[in-house]
């Protein structure tokens, strides 16, 4: 009876044990999870920050006046001349163009010349005193999945920022003047008009595209929410050079 009092006793300590032991390792393995996903997610915006500070000195409101009157949009510098990249439908038409900096204050701007085919147009505002200027990516390097940012002035609503992720590549898309982009990057960042011609970017602070229409429910004929897309930056980067050349011919 005593031998086995004491052997009851030893099995006894030894499953208080086991169970102490398990019930600490599970307790430590959920804190190291609920840990890795907080610094994962404070990393993200942490990324999503520094990108959006690093572009959006270069992100312009453009305003345009036309024979029918007024209309808006974006833009991005994209050099230290002051030249501007933007969408030729937000300048078709224009009798006046008037840039608003991100820091409020307002330029003349001059346009340089466009790119109907490519719905890409060039102005420029004389250079300022630190003033921003956008570095381009690399377009080509995009996979579906990725996360983007657009930034620009949807509605007249300067310095907005939306994120999203690139949902397609490779979109052959046809805007309402008739001009077909055929290698467009689709994204669900939320882009509204006045968004147009303003930056699509990665996390690192790169231009990527250009954003430059929304799609729209036919049956409805309302915008479609979170199809957008934009012209990717190799081609941003083409056409702006032979419009910059073509200038000074």
């Amino acid at each position: 009876m005593l031998l086995a009092l004491i052997l009851a006793l030893i099995f006894g300590t030894g499953l208080f044990s086991g169970w102490e032991f398990a019930h600490a390792s599970t307790t430590t393995t959920a804190g190291t999870t609920s840990t890795a996903t907080s610094s994962s997610t404070t990393s993200l915006q942490a990324q999503q920050e520094a990108a959006i500070a690093k572009v959006e000195p270069s992100v312009v409101e453009i305003i345009v006046t036309t024979a029918q009157g007024e209309q808006i949009g974006s833009g991005v510098i994209i050099d230290a001349q002051g030249d501007i990249v933007t969408n030729n439908h937000v300048v078709s038409g224009a009798q006046r163009i008037t840039v608003v900096l991100s820091n409020g204050s307002t330029e003349q701007g001059q346009l340089i010349g466009t790119s109907t085919s490519n719905d890409l147009a060039v102005v420029r505002i004389a250079p300022y005193a630190h003033m921003g200027v956008a570095q381009f990516g690399d377009s080509s390097k995009l996979v579906v999945g990725q996360d983007v940012i657009a930034i620009g002035n949807p509605l007249g609503i300067t310095e907005t920022a939306t994120d999203g992720i690139v949902s397609a590549l490779n979109r052959s898309i046809t805007e309402s003047a008739g001009v077909t982009i055929s290698n467009a990057i689709q994204t669900d960042a939320a882009v509204n008009p006045g968004n147009s011609g303003g930056a699509l970017i990665n996390l690192q602070g790169q231009l990527i595209g250009i954003p430059f229409a929304g799609a729209e429910n036919s049956g409805t004929n309302t915008a479609a929410d979170g199809v957008n897309f934009a012209i990717p930056s190799n081609l941003v980067q083409t056409v702006v050079q032979q419009i910059l050349q073509q200038s000074n011919a």
